[in-house]
Order: C-alpha cells, then structure tokens, then sequence
C-alpha cells in the first residue's frame, strides 16, 4: 500500500455519543438497560476498525473509551470494594454515562425535528405548482442515509468474513493505493448506477486491498460523488453515484 500514511478526516464523522447512541439503537434496548460490559467491547471495536483505516480520532473518542473501561471495572468490582466517587450519590455507576446519554438524545432528537420542519417548509410555495402526476406504484422507496458507522458495520463484517474464509500470511507485496480504487471505483459504477456495498469486495484478493477499497468508498462520499443508503436498520447497504447534471 504506498500510501500508507493516508488519513481519514471526515466531515460527517460523528462523535462518540453517537456512537453509543448507535450501539444502542442497533440492540434494540433501552438506554436505562444497557450492558456496559457489552457497549464497551461493541465500542472498542469500532475504534480498532478506526485505528485499522486510519481515520483520525478526535480525542474526545479515546477519552470515552478509558471511561467506558473505567466504569466496567467498577461494575465487576463488588460494591464494597468499589473506589469511593466523590461527586456520585448513586450506587451505578453506569449512571453519568446515562445521564450523558439522555441529554445528548434530547439535543439530537430536537436538531432532527428542526431539521425536517426546515425541509417541509422548502416545500411550501406562495402560489400552488401544477399538479404533480402519482408516483409510478412501480417505482422503488428512496432509501434511507446511512450513517459512517453503519458503514464501519459493514467493513467490519467483510473484514471478518476474509479472516474468516482467507489466509492473509502470505500476502505481503500489495501495491493498492487510495487514488487507483477510486478510478476504480468510479468506473464500476456509472452515474446515476449504484451497486450493494458487498459487491465492491467480491474481486479482493487481500485485507489490505479492502481496507484500501473502503477508504476509496469514503473519499468518495466526502467529495460528494457516492452516498449510501439501506431499506431499514442493519439491512443490506447500497451505494449510489451521482448523476450527472
């Protein structure tokens, strides 16, 4: 990989309570309910899959998951034998993270409603438009944007099935760089075509070329010309390219 110092620095890129947050609503539990033991191995995952691409971490990351291992340890610790917090009346100590939690979904859930009441009032007109024609029944439901980390998801499982099915000792002369996956990229997929995100990692013959492919993938949707999107929660990804205008 010859260019193996390329760093990932994302616009999109989201923080760690997201990430939880994520986490959380991936397991379908509450937040009150969460497994810290679970949510912190689930977390140091993602960051290892980080590290793996090279995506450049805000400190605010490894901070979150020194405190995630922290209150771990405190949860296997019997409660008399537990450090004494001098700032925490509760007996959990999952509880600030909780707290934490909570007031950072309020913030979130609050952006998103302003957000689509944003993009309904784009659509209000000071004079009615001609009638539009129905929709096509036969035409597909857009699909949803996906965010960075189901995208980190999904290399993750690609990444395992490769260990999984692949001896990667051997291969130790890969000349795959970022810039050529991304021709690559934009010639398997036309615009305006769009091709299930597995399919971009049927041809690869090593971990690093996948690992080269996904960050092609990512600089790609950072300048704007591929977006992903899935049907529902954890369901097959597609990515799109844009059409040109």
């Amino acid at each position: 990989m010859e260019d193996a110092d390329y760093k990932v620095s994302l616009e999109f890129f989201e923080g760690p309570l997201d990430l939880l947050l994520y986490l959380i609503r991936r397991d379908e539990v509450d937040i009150y309910d969460i497994s810290i033991q679970r949510i912190t191995s689930q977390y140091l995952e993602y960051v290892e899959s980080f590290k793996m691409l090279n995506i450049d971490l805000a400190s605010e990351f490894i901070s979150m998951a020194a405190n995630l291992m922290y209150i771990k340890s405190r949860t296997l610790l019997p409660k008399q034998v537990q450090p004494p917090e001098d700032e925490a009346d509760e007996d959990d100590p999952r509880w600030e993270l909780i707290r934490q939690l909570i007031e950072y979904k309020k913030f979130k859930d609050a952006a998103g409603f302003l957000a689509q009441c944003e993009v309904a009032q784009e659509q209000v007109f000071a004079h009615s438009p001609e009638k539009k024609a129905r929709p096509d029944e036969s035409e597909p439901v857009p699909l949803a944007e996906v965010s960075i980390f189901d995208l980190i998801r999904a290399f993750q499982n690609v990444i395992k099935r490769f260990e999984e099915t692949r001896d990667f000792g051997d291969i130790i002369d890969d000349r795959y760089t970022v810039s050529d996956k991304i021709d690559h990229l934009l010639n398997l997929i036309p615009p305006g075509g769009s091709l299930s995100l597995q399919s971009l990692f049927q041809e690869a013959s090593s971990k690093i070329e996948v690992i080269v492919t996904f960050l092609a993938l990512l600089e790609l949707m950072k300048m704007n010309q591929f977006k992903a999107r899935q049907d529902s929660l954890l369901g097959q990804i597609e990515i799109e390219r844009k059409e040109i205008p």
